[in-house]
């Protein structure tokens, strides 16, 4: 019984509460995501806009950060669907302008190809009837630059990015049609 007192004493006194936050004008958390964003192609009606993202609190010793943005509920098996990965992000970057992906990244991003096949924001698409899916817009706050990683699968750069993650935010919208 000490030891398991002592133990929670330890992790309570000695664990750093991280604040890193992420929000959106454009996407609420747990709203239905507009047509402006929604894939423009596959039968979906959108525009294909990436929506304006805004971060804060970093936590000390942020080098970079990853944006992962990924359909949990895409009827693929298990593996759901990617609608866009960006890597290496510069540490003193604190959001990105609605439709980044299309007018700009900043200097020094690695864009890996979603799962439409092109490295740029691919809006919600799900397939008709299949209810609304859930969009997990996911903010990494990573130690260093990651480099292109070229040849891994998205499967290991989650893991990568996963493994080396100072803290991060995660904001979901949904569609459906």
């Amino acid at each position: 019984m000490k030891r398991f007192v002592f133990c929670l004493a330890a992790l309570c006194a000695g664990t750093p509460a991280f604040a890193l936050d992420l929000t959106s004008p454009d996407i609420g958390d747990g709203a239905t995501i507009d047509e402006r964003f929604v894939f423009d192609g596959w039968g979906c009606p959108g525009q294909n806009v990436s929506p304006e993202l805004a971060w804060s609190g970093a936590p000390e010793g942020t080098a970079s950060y990853a944006l992962m943005v990924h359909d949990p509920d895409a009827p693929t098996g298990g593996a759901g669907f990617w609608h866009w990965i960006v890597l290496d992000i510069p540490a003193d970057t604190d959001g990105l302008g609605q439709n980044a992906s299309a007018k700009g990244m900043p200097e020094g991003v690695t864009v890996i190809a979603n799962d439409f096949g092109a490295e740029s924001w691919g809006g919600p698409c799900p397939p008709e009837g299949d209810g609304a899916h859930r969009y997990n817009i996911t903010l990494y706050a990573l130690p260093e630059a990651l480099g292109p990683m070229e040849g891994a699968s998205k499967a290991v750069i989650g893991f990568t990015v996963n493994a080396k993650a100072l803290d991060k935010a995660v904001l979901s919208g949904t569609y459906g049609r």
